[in-house]
């Protein structure tokens, strides 16, 4: 299914090209078009086993699509630097700066620049009380801002964040969209998931909206909230169970 972006992308900055997605058999995303503009929060939106997660694993490059492309936007463009934050977020077992560090190494920053730098960031999280502790010793609301710090470290052009604050608590949660706020206002283009109503209100420019393995709608946030295009949509936006049903797409009859 081929989706136009919201009121056209005038600077893209990735590109899915006829992407499927087949696994153990089943064809687990469909055909997918969809344009990421530079700049915005892309908020995707869908019932659970939508492909919302799989989406962005294959946009962020953790996974190869079984067909189709993933392309830079713009003519001879290079794609972004990219960081991806988990609900769960993935540490390593050392330290929290050592986590920062390897991250700025991995992106082939030069030593003597890795240490300022990480300590920069913990600091701009809150963290720089506990940049000698184990990183898995923190708690999940430190866990997920040194999930943060690190991205922030090697300022990404994309960030990937799936469910980050799902198993927070409300201050956890604030502290995370707060963060998603500075990297949008840094320049980052935001691409999240999430299941929660209100934070997609508080944080989308535009939305994805996907259902059994398809995007159903790309479209400015205002739109989608006040007038979604698909049946399957209006029924999510209600609170309603969206029916998993097979080609030619979702249904709620």
């Amino acid at each position: 299914m081929s989706q136009m972006p919201p009121n056209g992308v005038k600077n893209p900055l990735l590109e899915l090209q006829d992407v499927m997605f087949v696994g153990s058999g089943k064809e687990l995303l469909a055909r997918t078009n969809l344009t990421l503009g530079s700049g915005g929060r892309t908020v995707i939106m869908g019932p659970n086993g939508a492909g919302k997660s799989l989406l962005m694993r294959l946009a962020h490059g953790l996974l190869q699509p079984s067909q189709g492309r993933i392309v830079a936007g713009g003519n001879g463009s290079a794609f972004p630097r990219q960081a991806m934050v988990f609900q769960r977020p993935v540490l390593l077992r050392r330290s929290t700066i050592a986590n920062v560090t390897h991250a700025l190494a991995l992106n082939g920053v030069p030593r003597r620049l890795r240490r300022p730098l990480a300590e920069q960031s913990l600091e701009r999280f809150g963290l720089a009380n506990h940049s000698h502790r184990p990183a898995r010793t923190l708690s999940g609301g430190e866990q997920q801002r040194l999930a943060l710090a690190r991205a922030w470290a090697i300022e990404p052009g994309i960030l990937f964040l799936d469910e980050p604050s799902a198993a927070l608590d409300p201050a956890a949660t604030k502290a995370v969209e707060d963060a998603v706020n500075a990297f949008h206002a840094n320049g980052t283009k935001i691409v999240m998931t999430t299941h929660d109503l209100g934070q997609a209100r508080r944080l989308a420019d535009d939305v994805v909206f996907m259902c059994c393995g398809r995007v159903m709608e790309h479209t400015a946030a205002a739109r989608f909230f006040e007038a979604p295009a698909t049946a399957a949509a209006a029924t999510f936006l209600r609170g309603e169970l969206v029916l998993d049903v097979p080609a030619p797409g979702c249904s709620t009859q």
